[in-house]
């Protein structure tokens, strides 16, 4: 089972140092189970770093990967070798519940008022209740299996990207309708008192209700337990929370000093301590295989004015590391990562570099399955390492941001560029810079010191490692 969360930082769980608040169900697991501080998404943004995690390659080896309209066609090849349809083979039921966010329909983009396909079914999971993008993107509706839930052939639904189309209110237009305002971007149409990104008409009856949607998602993925509970299964859940909009559940709301996104966080927290709560009443837990982990580094503004900067505090979302969510530095991939399988998986801590990336090949050694070429061209198998059996992951691994980076043990090689350095709207360091940067990340986890002029062999010869691998397939 896989628990992913959206935007949650490695600062942002009691287990890996936060003291703002406690996640005391994370943290749960990170006791009974294997806590590493040293994994990774495989980029620093969800779009890519979800790719990557399904389908064991390197999202920037294929184009149009990058962080998707609402609207956009499904990005992964049906009949590929992909997690959940390795899974399938080696007779697990498979199911994915929450965000998707990697496309759904043909090349013109999916219809809403149809069958809403290919989508997840066409690439390996047997059931899947999700949202099409994130809650800040149209289409704001829950699609189950091919269709969209709750929507009516006489409302139809429409979604667009580039002109405006029905006469919804936008947030630009009609500020005074909204109970969230935008900070940046985020001011097309309103649904639920909050303007998003793109702009869509219809569908009335298949709006969701962003505070009921934690509830929503997580009492979906209790019922593909519950109806799976005699057989093998794997479920991919992944949390909205505490992805913008943070509008909670009201039980949560000041539940924590840092406004929306801390008590988001904590909803988060509740959805992973219902879940093992289930494991637990259908004594399921000792039997499971789960991991906890994020999509990328967390982000602090995101696009709207819910007190997240103001109320801060001392908290620091990528705990040790610079930059977050975007970023080339590592608080742009290194993200919680725990590994619970009691009996199997001794409680402890593990600083070995592993990989969502590398998800694929380990669960295929621990099923039997034999991947072959051209599947899982960046999967390594790391299973020694995700249960505690070894203290080394991979040898090196490539994160991508606005640029490329790789890591070969301790050291951080990030190749230069001339993009922005610092993302203004969120106010992010992005790790961009004209010249090679190389740090030690043994003496210096918060790259504040680049060593690469002293270290010249290295630089060269990590800049050819990265060339190698980008330039090839690895399987």
């Amino acid at each position: 089972m896989l628990i992913v969360t959206d935007d949650l930082g490695y600062g942002d769980v009691s287990a890996y140092g936060a003291t703002a608040l406690t996640t005391e169900n994370i943290d749960r697991l990170a006791r009974e189970g294997l806590r590493f501080t040293d994994a990774h998404a495989t980029a620093a943004t969800c779009t890519p770093s979800r790719y990557a995690l399904l389908t064991g390659e390197y999202a920037w080896r294929k184009p149009g990967t990058g962080v998707l309209p609402g609207n956009a066609a499904l990005i992964v090849q049906p009949g590929r070798t992909t997690l959940p349809s390795m899974l399938k083979g080696a007779g697990y039921a498979t199911g994915v519940v929450g965000k998707w966010h990697l496309g759904l329909g043909p090349g013109g983009g999916p219809d809403w008022n149809g069958d809403i396909a290919p989508g997840p079914t066409a690439v390996g999971f047997d059931y899947s209740f999700i949202m099409a993008a994130t809650g800040d993107r149209v289409p704001t509706i829950y699609i189950e299996d091919r269709r969209a839930v709750g929507a009516e052939a006489a409302d139809p639904i429409g979604v667009s990207y580039g002109k405006p189309i029905g006469d919804w209110p936008t947030g630009k237009d009609h500020p005074e309708l909204l109970k969230m305002h935008p900070s940046h971007g985020h001011d097309q149409t309103i649904v639920n008192g909050i303007s998003r990104i793109g702009y869509m008409t219809g569908g009335r009856g298949a709006l969701w209700k962003d505070e009921d949607m934690a509830d929503a998602f997580t009492a979906k993925a209790i019922s593909f337990i519950e109806a799976n509970r005699s057989k093998p299964f794997f479920l991919y859940f992944a949390t909205h929370d505490p992805h913008v909009p943070r509008v909670p559940n009201p039980r949560f709301v000041g539940k924590t000093s840092m406004g929306p996104r801390g008590d988001a966080i904590l909803e988060a927290d509740w959805s992973v301590g219902e879940i093992a709560a289930t494991l637990d009443r259908l004594n399921l837990t000792r039997n499971t295989l789960l991991i906890f982990t994020s999509d990328n580094g967390p982000v602090v503004d995101d696009g709207y004015q819910d007190d997240a900067v103001a109320k801060l505090g001392n908290h620091k979302p990528a705990g040790p590391f610079r930059g977050g969510k975007y970023s080339n530095f590592e608080g742009g991939t290194r993200v919680p990562f725990i590994v619970r399988w009691p009996g199997h998986v001794a409680p402890g801590t593990s600083a070995a570099l592993v990989s969502q990336v590398d998800l694929l090949a380990s669960f295929a050694k621990i099923t039997g399955q034999a991947l072959r070429a051209p599947a899982a061209p960046d999967s390594t198998d790391v299973l020694n390492a995700l249960i505690g059996k070894s203290k080394t992951g991979r040898s090196e691994l490539v994160e991508e941001a606005g640029a490329l980076s790789l890591r070969q043990g301790n050291w951080k090689y990030i190749a230069p560029n001339n993009k922005q350095k610092i993302n203004k709207e969120t106010n992010t360091e992005l790790g961009n810079d004209s010249v090679p940067q190389l740090y030690d990340l043994n003496a210096d986890p918060g790259e504040m010191r680049n060593v690469a002029s002293s270290h010249l062999d290295r630089v060269s010869s990590m800049a050819a490692a990265l060339e190698r691998i980008r330039t090839t397939n690895a399987r």
